[in-house]
């Protein structure tokens, strides 16, 4: 019998040569290996640009202008479902422009204007809102009256370029604030979650390109501010008409929704059904990350945390005739005493005098969150409007006169932007804010301006941006 072992033995032994590849396989490792390194590298610079843009926007507060999130991940995630919906509408632009399917697309946000959505003609602009240093929205009316893509001409600018050049995208199917109807400001929370409001209360979580309207129960909303993943808003009983929609108002809540979702419920008891004794007057909410402050009509101060939980009273304006709550704006602004946050507990607040008393403002600080309050410094000329701070001590402040501009903590004052010169616009302005340690953005009281300014050092000088395209 034939022994195969030396055979087997022999077999396992010999050298084996694999067979080679298919043509081409070694180039098409390389090819994966190579895009993988470039998504590497891409995912780490876009991190470190999320870094340098948390570094670079105010730290601690959620501005009227910058809505600041707490979640890394809300600016740029595809918006949460909707638990409920109500009357949805596609929105519009005005003069005929209407959405095409080649669209940008929210969830990534286009750094260039589409030559497909050019921006409405006459575009008066009554509220703007910043999600960083770039990306921002304007809403106003615009084209003729009677030759709007619909029966209305709201409209909705988009700029991707901080206000170099801007762009149309869809808008809430509703018209100017006239009364209980319409919708006058705007504000975002990040790419995606938006929302229109003063009277009317409108959603979007798409980035405009779809609007839907929220039932208010007859309540009208006048003002609304966003952070973290959430908004905050101020429902009130009021009967002023026409574009005084935040007058005659004799009862005030604070409200909060998630974003992405149309279930708004009132904040805490505390906060629902305030007033003056029945007297008009107006109320203002303002947030930071961790902290929000609602200014009540009787001018009591309350504060809560951002994160869930009970707000208290935190303190009270000054007790002067200044400071006195009055009858709110007519864009909704309240009027009277005008609260702004540089930190979460350093406040500013300017107590406004009448026009027919001189206009200016008496400006006050808090170090504490307003448990008390310090005298700072007055400005002089001009109906007050608007106020913002910031954590180094520069307060800016909005007057029908221009921009006054503080760098040490409302003691001294200097008029960097005024409207009898080219500095300015005619009849100043209606609102400030500020989107970063020095990028600030304000709306002149004249909507035929067509434009909003900016400043890039701080507030000490202020341009003009044109809404209309590059």
């Amino acid at each position: 019998m034939d022994d195969h072992r030396d055979d087997l033995d022999t077999w396992l032994q010999a050298r084996i040569d694999p067979l080679p590849p298919p043509p081409g396989t070694f180039e098409r490792i390389r090819r994966r290996a190579r895009r993988r390194r470039y998504r590497q590298v891409a995912v780490s610079a876009a991190a470190a640009a999320v870094v340098a843009a948390a570094v670079i926007v105010v730290p601690h507060v959620a501005t009227s202008v910058l809505h600041v999130s707490q979640n890394p991940q809300a600016n740029g995630a595809a918006a949460n479902p909707r638990t409920s919906s109500s009357a949805s509408s596609g929105g519009a632009l005005s003069e005929g422009h209407q959405p095409k399917p080649e669209a940008p697309s929210a969830s990534s946000p286009v750094k260039s204007a589409p030559s497909t959505y050019p921006v409405p003609p006459d575009f008066a602009a009554t509220s703007v809102t910043f999600v960083d240093l770039d990306t921002g929205w304007v809403i106003g009316q615009a084209g003729t009256p009677g030759h709007c893509a619909t029966r209305y001409c709201t409209s909705v600018a988009r700029t991707d370029n901080g206000g170099v050049s801007w762009y149309g995208v869809p808008a809430p199917m509703t018209g100017a604030a006239d009364g209980a109807s319409g919708v006058s400001q705007i504000r975002f929370l990040n790419a995606q979650d938006g929302w229109a409001f003063g009277p009317e209360l409108w959603v979007t979580s798409d980035g405009g390109l779809h609007w839907s309207e929220v039932s208010t129960g007859g309540q009208r909303v006048i003002d609304l501010e966003t952070v973290g993943n959430r908004a905050f808003a101020i429902f009130a009983t009021c009967s002023g008409t026409g574009t005084d929609f935040a007058a005659q108002c004799t009862s005030f809540s604070l409200y909060s929704a998630p974003a992405g979702q149309d279930s708004w419920a009132p904040v805490s008891p505390v906060l629902t059904g305030l007033g003056n004794g029945g007297q008009d007057a107006s109320a203002q909410l303002v947030l930071t990350r961790s902290a929000g402050y609602l200014l009540a009509p009787d001018g009591t101060l309350y504060s809560g945390p951002m994160s869930g939980g009970s707000w208290q009273q935190a303190g009270s304006v000054p007790r002067s005739a200044s400071c006195a709550p009055r009858t709110a704006q007519p864009d909704g602004q309240p009027n009277g005493a005008l609260l702004a946050a540089a930190t979460v507990s350093t406040l500013a607040l300017a107590c406004t005098t009448p026009a027919s008393a001189g206009g200016g403002a008496q400006v006050f600080t808090s170090p504490n969150g307003g448990a008390s309050w310090q005298q700072a410094g007055t400005v002089s000329g001009g109906t007050v409007t608007s106020i913002a701070a910031q954590q180094g001590g520069e307060i800016v402040i909005a007057t029908t006169s221009g921009i006054q501009w503080s760098s040490d903590g409302g003691a001294s004052w200097h008029l960097v932007a005024s409207s009898a010169g080219s500095a300015g616009p005619p009849g100043g302005f209606s609102f400030i804010g500020m989107t970063s340690l020095t990028q600030g953005v304000a709306v002149p009281v004249d909507t035929a301006e067509h434009a909003v300014w900016f400043t890039v050092n701080g507030g000490q000088a202020w341009h003009s941006s044109l809404i209309a395209g590059s």
